[in-house]
């Protein structure tokens, strides 16, 4: 049995190449294609497997002089629920990176702008069903958008309702189970683990080498 080693380095994620002998588009979607992948691994095994090949994605975390963060309330139709999380966005613009998409969907979705921005957080979404990565960013100095440059928003997002939080209130809805959407209990506890200490912030261009869609930062 597979005993964890005292003292252990930090672990640290790194990619594996395998060879793909074969790949079909099983269905294509308006957001993510499912496809269904044949590769060698371990030498000589073969193995298939379907997951959602998906463009990848930014969210941010807005926060303002009072440590309050912004949360914006979403309904989510495969849930069946309305959804506290953070602005965030496909990278389905070609060749935009990730910090101006960010900026782009923070003023879209909670008609924001900021001058401070971090790297907070990357994650894989669900990576044993999708090749989805995204990256969270803190955004502070924040203040309103012009009149003359909001967004109009349509569909699920003419419904959002934004609030501010503070920290220390969204951490504690966080560990009693009553915020779910991803991006925001990542972003939640990952600031909140900056301010006691527990890590530091990176570069708001900071590289993310095996970021799968390969989108500049």
């Amino acid at each position: 049995m597979t005993t964890p080693q005292d003292h252990s380095p930090a672990p640290a994620d790194s990619p594996v190449e395998v060879p793909v002998t074969a790949r079909e588009t099983l269905r294509a979607a308006p957001i993510f294609d499912l496809v269904e992948e044949t590769f060698t691994f371990d030498d000589d095994q073969q193995l298939t497997r379907a997951y959602l090949a998906h463009p990848g994605a930014v969210a941010v975390l807005p926060v303002d002089e009072q440590d309050r963060v912004l949360l914006i309330g979403q309904y989510r139709h495969p849930v069946r629920m309305q959804l506290w999380e953070i602005p965030a966005g496909l990278l389905d613009v070609d060749g935009e990176p990730m910090l101006e998409c960010a900026q782009r969907e923070l003023a879209e979705e909670a008609d924001l702008q900021a001058t401070t921005w971090h790297t907070l957080v990357d994650y894989f979404t669900t990576p044993g069903a999708s090749n989805e990565g995204i990256r969270i960013y803190l955004a502070e100095g924040i203040s309103s958008v012009p009149d003359a440059d909001l967004h109009t928003r349509e569909d699920e997002e003419a419904g959002i309702v934004p609030t501010w939080v503070p920290l220390a209130e969204a951490v504690a809805a966080v560990l009693r189970g009553e915020i779910h959407n991803p991006s925001a209990v990542s972003a939640v506890l990952a600031l909140h683990a900056v301010r006691t200490g527990a890590g530091t912030l990176r570069d708001a261009r900071a590289p993310w080498e095996h970021q799968p869609r390969g989108i500049a930062p």
